[in-house]
């Protein structure tokens, strides 16, 4: 990673090859990325709902928690179940905080070190709030080594085609199922690029994501782009895919003032931190969260998926209100959906107003656009499961 001199914005290692293809670089959680490429974002968009669209997601924080109390230490700061994760197995996380709320999420899994040395919890976490990520993590250092990773970058390849693509270059790739990981080695001329890759993403659809080293990153890029199923995606169509996927986004559609019941997220703390289980509680908002599991009524919001019933594309942050006029909620992330058809949402209401398909009305522009309460995913995932 460097800076660029005039704007101190940081560039990721594959910035001259973004340049190359034509990308529309913007300003993006301290980092220049590409929004889009010549082709736009409807088009990369598609191509990755039908092909392989290969994302620059190096802005990501990666980091290495070493020691054998590093599962227990975490476990600390998060709901899940991190001590009964296998070697190889993904799992997804939230840093929560002691009023319940979340402070980012995150991606874990145990994995053998690159060295060989013993075995270590490997974290992906968000570019916006990595720092604080870090200095959290810090917190356990007494109980296990953080090692940040700023020389590793990250790419995502993602579709329906991308992981049997891929597959011609490293075969054992496709055996790999939806959370797990494994290292693997891709043959280059005179050699081959070592790589950890996962299988999973952040659009719905099946694919990996790739953490290579910075060095090696714009040459395995290059790689990827030469497979005639493979085009470069921006973060414009990677946000359409993750809001048709019901996917959040961390400071849109959940944040401090969020709790995961509230959120949605429940699903994802498993039943040994719950009460009753054998390690429940013991992480930060533990009394707020687990009240709010047992009584869901103690959650005064929800979030929910929406469908426009016109064509007006409805954006973050527009109030919607019920049919007698009464303010039910925001919305937390919008925008046309290209494969589902039309305008989604997703938004926060009041749980009186979470009524399967009811109707609500997003005021755009002194305007009533009607909204009806959709199921999310918007359009149906397709993680490959074995």
């Amino acid at each position: 990673m460097s800076h660029s001199a005039d704007s101190e914005l940081i560039l990721t290692p594959l910035h001259a090859l973004h340049l190359e293809l034509g990308a529309r670089m913007v300003p993006f959680a301290g980092y220049a990325m590409p929004v889009q490429y010549p082709k736009g974002i409807l088009a990369e968009h598609l191509h990755t709902r039908q092909s392989a669209g290969l994302f620059d997601i190096s802005h990501m924080g990666q980091v290495a928690l070493r020691g054998d109390d590093a599962a227990a230490a975490l476990e600390t700061l998060v709901p899940m179940d991190i001590q009964g994760l296998p070697e190889g197995k993904q799992r997804y996380a939230l840093f929560t905080n002691e009023q319940g709320g979340v402070l980012d999420d995150l991606m874990v899994i145990p994995r053998q070190r690159a060295d060989g040395a013993g075995q270590e919890l490997f974290l992906i976490v968000n570019a916006a709030c990595k720092v604080q990520d870090v200095a959290l993590l810090q917190t356990l250092s007494d109980r296990c080594e953080v090692v940040p990773m700023p020389e590793q970058a990250l790419l995502a390849l993602q579709g329906p085609q991308a992981v049997q693509t891929f597959a011609r270059l490293v075969p054992e790739a496709a055996d790999l199922v939806f959370m797990t990981g494994r290292w693997m080695d891709v043959p280059v001329e005179g050699g081959a690029i070592r790589i950890f890759a996962t299988r999973s993403g952040y659009t719905g659809e099946d694919g990996l994501e790739i953490s290579v080293s910075a060095a090696d990153a714009q040459r395995l890029a290059r790689l990827l782009l030469s497979l005639p199923e493979v085009e470069p995606i921006g973060l414009g169509a990677r946000d359409t895919l993750r809001l048709e996927a019901g996917l959040c986004l961390y400071g849109h559609d959940i944040d401090t003032s969020t709790t995961p019941v509230e959120a949605g997220l429940t699903w994802a703390i498993q039943k040994v931190r719950r009460h009753g289980g054998a390690r429940a509680g013991g992480f930060p908002g533990a009394e707020v969260i687990l009240a709010q599991i047992d009584q869901p009524n103690l959650a005064p919001r929800r979030r929910i998926g929406l469908i426009g019933l016109d064509r007006t594309p409805v954006r973050e942050g527009t109030e919607l209100l019920a049919a007698d006029g009464r303010l039910a909620g925001r919305v937390s992330s919008g925008s046309f959906a290209p494969s589902a058809g039309g305008p989604v949402a997703m938004a926060y209401v009041a749980a009186e107003f979470a009524v399967p398909a009811g109707t609500l009305y997003a005021q755009v522009r002194g305007r009533a656009v009607p909204m009806q309460l959709q199921p999310m995913p918007f359009v149906p995932h397709r993680y490959w499961r074995g």
